[in-house]
């Protein structure tokens, strides 16, 4: 068993830059372009529900983000 601490995940945060990501782009439209349903979209944007690893593996390679920034709002740089 590790003793590092656990990173709570900032799901308002995810939600946010997901929602940036979408911008002009129906709410509908973008969840079936990631294939799930409107309403979990909308959870996930709201920080209600985690976005699956899927999901974000997804919008990193759509929008060119790394994983690290989707999910902590870190760069490869570090900022």
């Amino acid at each position: 068993m590790s003793n590092r601490p656990r990173t709570k995940l900032d799901l308002k945060a995810i939600g946010s830059k997901i929602r940036d990501l979408r911008g002009d782009v129906r709410q509908e439209d973008f969840a079936i372009q990631l294939g799930i349903s409107q309403g979990h979209l909308s959870k996930v944007e709201r920080g209600q529900l985690a976005p699956t690893l899927e999901i974000v593996l997804r919008l990193a390679v759509r929008f060119s983000k790394t994983l690290d920034w989707l999910v902590r709002g870190k760069s490869a740089a570090g900022g």
